[in-house]
């Protein structure tokens, strides 16, 4: 598996349907981290999932807690607007676990203060805009990444 999708806390079904395509159009593997703003088995979900939400690679943590104490070994690329680094910045590496916070707020400020050396943003070219749509910001992260494990 080339690099992991991590959703701390995902609020929006169609993000995460889209995003589970994402995943595996790309061979990643999705890691979801409750409390979700809707239930898995929303229509949007599976909608914007199409059929292929059954072949999803998938792993859900009951917490954040959870997750990282699962993971503890793994390497982590964060992504927020506070990032100081663009997402071009990463070396992207097989099994990268690619972490993206909810679309209200982002990733929780104590993840964020403690991983500063490996926090990343998506350059934006207006400052009309604030952020990208989450299906699109992981989409544009995935497919550097994959670009990158291709040279």
């Amino acid at each position: 598996m080339p690099l992991h999708i991590v959703l701390f806390e995902p609020e929006i079904p169609n993000n995460t349907g889209n995003i589970g395509r994402l995943s595996l159009a790309s061979g990643s593997h999705l890691h979801l981290v409750k409390p979700f703003g809707f239930e898995l088995s929303d229509k949007r979900v599976k909608r914007a999932g199409l059929d292929y939400w059954q072949h999803i690679s998938l792993t859900i943590y009951e917490s954040i807690e959870d997750f990282y104490s699962k993971n503890s070994d793994k390497e982590f690329a964060y992504f927020s607007s506070h990032g100081t680094k663009t997402h071009w910045d990463i070396n992207f590496k097989d099994n990268l676990f690619l972490i993206f916070g909810k679309e209200s707020k982002g990733l929780p400020q104590e993840v964020t203060a403690q991983n500063t050396n490996s926090l990343y943003k998506i350059p934006l070219h207006s400052d009309h805009i604030r952020s990208l749509n989450l299906a699109n910001a992981v989409s544009i992260v995935v497919y550097e990444g994959l670009r990158q494990l291709s040279l």
